[in-house]
């Protein structure tokens, strides 16, 4: 046996009705089609459920799975903690699992109470809302995290359970819980963005046509416009039906509280190598790395090669004999590593401490990658998924007041006492100097109101 079926749900709390209560009349769609999916699981005579939430505990780098005897969880946080559920863990499927996650390079972290991890095994509503519906089956499940992986990963882990599944010889469900938009209309949680619809209606007709190479060629702005939380849940559902051929349904859609909420059954049906998208997506990735390296600049190259030299074999490498004059020269350098556009890593000096610019650039890359104390080190399953800069420092000056300052045009510093604090110039997100003046306190323990001397320098950003 495979995935005998896949399923996308939304997971708000409203939904269950001793939360929802009058309310349910807003998602009434929505609750009928969790209805009519409970039957079609029923139906399907599936014997255990594997289900995976944006909100359960996880890791930058590292697909965490429960591994208590039993999973349980309630709706205290919402005003319901009568309503509670409990499953079987099924332990020999999580093995299975983690068995053929390792064969496709997919980290996975067992959690255990042994561990300290108690607290975090309890099931989260992202997983609580779908059982709920599927609660009367009583089936043993697997709970699953997302984590900051790319999107390919996500898609190899689906994958693993497919194999896990083909193994185990019994039918599996899996559920993938997330909600699409969170900004349709101006009164929803993240705000209005127009091109929200857009997202929503995008991976209905995706889903709707089972096109799921199609998850691939999304728009990295359409994603980031759509403040979506269920994108990778899908990526994992679509992995786990890879070379087969099904017959997929939307159920429902509908996005109250400007949130889209997409209700779809994937039933399974014979394998079709034309539907195995591993060798081509697997080309895809390749040529997209091969691009990224070949448009990088020489301070960016050395920074990646310091980085996947050092994490590979703890070898600090020295920098090419041919080197750009300006990486000749002595400067304080900052190196920043993103993964899926979230900061990983980012350490620098202010003042060169290096004979010239490309040592400065190996020591601290080095560092972004294994002590920025914000965050645990680089780990080797990572590093195709992250993506550098370099900021090359000017000198700074001391400056009278903040008048002198443009956070587009300058970073800044603040020294009180001992205490001294950076930002570098051009960070999305930060638009004033008010902003700028307030982050760079904060980073350095200075308070708000704390007098403080100001200095501002320029940077030459590489990529």
């Amino acid at each position: 046996m495979s995935i005998i079926f896949g399923s996308i749900v939304p997971h708000p709390p409203i939904l269950i009705p001793q939360i929802g209560r009058d309310n349910l009349i807003f998602v009434e769609k929505t609750k009928k089609a969790m209805e009519t999916l409970a039957k079609l699981a029923v139906e399907e005579n599936v014997e255990t459920l594997v289900v995976i939430s944006p909100h359960s505990p996880a890791f930058a780098d590292a697909i965490a799975v429960k591994t208590g005897d039993e999973l349980k969880g309630s709706f205290r946080q919402f005003g319901a903690g009568s309503v509670a559920l409990n499953f079987k863990n099924n332990l020999e499927f999580v093995d299975l699992i983690f068995k053929y996650a390792e064969e496709e390079n997919v980290p996975f972290f067992k959690f255990s109470t042994k561990f300290g991890f108690k607290d975090l095994e309890e099931l989260d509503h992202g997983a609580l809302v779908p059982l709920f519906y599927l609660q009367d089956i009583e089936l043993p499940i697997v709970s699953l995290s997302i984590s900051d992986f790319s999107y390919y990963k996500h898609y190899l882990l689906g994958v693993a359970i497919q194999k896990a599944a083909e193994e185990y010889g019994k039918r599996v469900g899996f559920i993938a819980s997330g909600d699409l938009s969170h900004r349709l209309t101006p009164e929803a949680p993240a705000g209005f963005n127009r091109r929200g619809k857009e997202f929503d209606l995008t991976i209905k007709s995706i889903i709707e046509k089972a096109d799921f190479e199609e998850l691939f060629a999304l728009d990295d702005s359409l994603i980031d416009d759509a403040g979506e939380c269920g994108l990778r849940s899908i990526f994992v559902l679509a992995g786990s039906m890879n070379g087969y051929r099904v017959d997929s349904k939307v159920l429902s859609y509908e996005g109250p509280f400007g949130v889209g909420y997409l209700v779809a059954f994937i039933k399974a049906l014979e394998k079709d190598s034309k539907r195995d998208l591993l060798e081509s997506l697997n080309e895809r990735n390749i040529a997209g790395q091969k691009k990224t390296k070949e448009s990088e600049s020489p301070p960016v190259k050395l920074a990646r090669e310091t980085v996947e030299s050092y994490i590979k074999n703890v070898k600090v490498i020295s920098p090419p004999e041919v080197l750009p004059q300006y990486m000749k020269k002595k400067a304080g350098v900052f190196v920043s590593i993103n993964k899926n556009k979230a900061l990983r890593g980012c350490i620098g000096t202010v003042n060169p401490t290096e004979p010239d610019i490309a040592m400065e650039i190996i020591r601290n890359a080095i560092n972004a990658s294994t002590n920025d104390p914000r965050f645990d080190s680089v780990g080797v399953s990572e590093l195709d998924d992250l993506v550098y800069s370099v900021d090359i420092l000017e000198e700074p000056e001391e400056i009278p007041d903040e008048t002198f300052l443009d956070p587009a045009k300058y970073g800044v510093i603040v020294k009180s006492g001992f205490k001294t604090g950076l930002l570098l110039p051009n960070i999305e997100g930060v638009e004033t100097v008010e902003e700028q003046l307030s982050i760079a306190k904060r980073k350095a323990g200075i308070g708000e109101n704390e007098r403080v001397k100001l200095y501002r320098f320029k940077v030459t950003r590489y990529y």
